[in-house]
């Protein structure tokens, strides 16, 4: 590969990307969809056979990739915001440019959805197509209001079984919040925990490379990662290497399995209405607002910085119109 050639230029500039991301602490997501952004900008910008590095380009070569997304590709306003912030963070963070035209671009306006939500009826047959440790972590999420990583990633240190509550670490916006520990889950859970303690158990003794922990933790406290208290709730059931360090280790379940999980399950109860892990979390709001539960509390297990956001849920809720009732109801009980 020779020095100023096209792969040259993008392979340098995505290894002081990656390199400022994970100085930074940014997860592993956001690291794969900015690196995937950043080298997309480049070789759109460079199919003429003509590449330029980013830092000779400015806000007409940014613009015209967006409006490329926007009206070409037809990305959602999600997708275009994402592209936006992987570029300004290459500008400000890898290249410290910081011009004004960086202020000057806008974003496309998020358009505020209703939430699919399940009935109880819904949840608890949606609950029947699902079993093993999948079923548990289902439940799971929904009794406690957790994120589909959040559950993942629980630790055994973070399960609090005599208070009854989950402490989240980490949550969305790095956030540490407190969620509730479904009682009747509480059996369940202490037989999930035997099973981790066995694969714990076995990892120790096979002298494995522990579990990943948080940021700089390990190297402060090396053995960490080997501790039961950091070891994962549910764990997966086969080691892998993490794409950072290089080291086999015991990683959480995999995401896919309980969202291909999810989906095989709302097919085989023959739900019309979109079904995906999320809506667990949003028919958890939903029914404690429906149980008279106040919005703050509900905003809180949520982990919702702004109330407006949790403000949605009663979109879906009878009383949302403050228990109006339609003027043909009102025609027919007349009658």
């Amino acid at each position: 590969m020779k020095p100023g050639s096209p792969s040259f230029v993008s392979t340098r500039l995505l290894d002081q990307l990656r390199e400022r991301i994970r100085y930074l602490h940014y997860s592993l997501q956001t690291e794969k969809a900015y690196l995937y952004w950043v080298r997309f900008f480049i070789r759109w910008h460079g199919r003429g056979g003509v590449m330029q590095h980013p830092r000779d380009m400015g806000a007409a070569e940014v613009e015209a990739f967006l409006n490329m997304l926007a009206n070409e590709r037809q990305v959602s306003p999600s997708t275009h915001n994402q592209a936006l912030s992987a570029l300004l963070f290459l500008y400000r963070e890898v290249l410290a440019v910081d011009l004004p035209w960086l202020n000057g671009l806008n974003r496309p306006p998020q358009k505020r959805r209703i939430p699919s939500v399940l009935t109880r009826a819904e949840v608890a047959t949606l609950f029947g197509f699902l079993d093993g440790e999948i079923a548990l972590l289902a439940k799971l999420l929904y009794g406690s209001g957790m994120r589909l990583m959040e559950g993942l990633r629980l630790r055994i240190k973070d399960v609090d079984f005599d208070r009854q509550v989950i402490v989240v670490r980490d949550g969305k916006g790095g956030k540490d919040r407190v969620a509730m520990l479904p009682q009747s889950l509480a059996p369940a859970l202490k037989v999930q925990l035997l099973h981790a303690r066995a694969v714990w158990d076995t990892d120790a003794k096979a002298q494995r490379g522990g579990v990943e922990t948080p940021h700089a933790l390990e190297k402060k406290y090396p053995k960490v990662g080997h501790t039961w208290g950091w070891f994962w709730v549910f764990s997966s059931p086969t080691l892998s290497v993490d794409p950072r360090s290089g080291v086999e280790r015991r990683h959480h379940l995999y995401e896919e399995r309980l969202q291909r999980a999810i989906k095989k399950a709302a097919a085989q109860a023959g739900f019309c209405k979109p079904v995906s892990v999320h809506t667990l979390r949003h028919s958890f709001a939903t029914h404690l607002l429906q149980a008279g539960t106040d919005i703050r509390t509900v905003q809180e297990l949520l982990g919702h910085s702004d109330v407006s956001t949790t403000m949605i849920y009663t979109h879906v809720l009878k009383v949302a119109a403050g228990g109006t009732v339609s003027p043909l109801d009102a025609m027919a009980s007349e009658r």
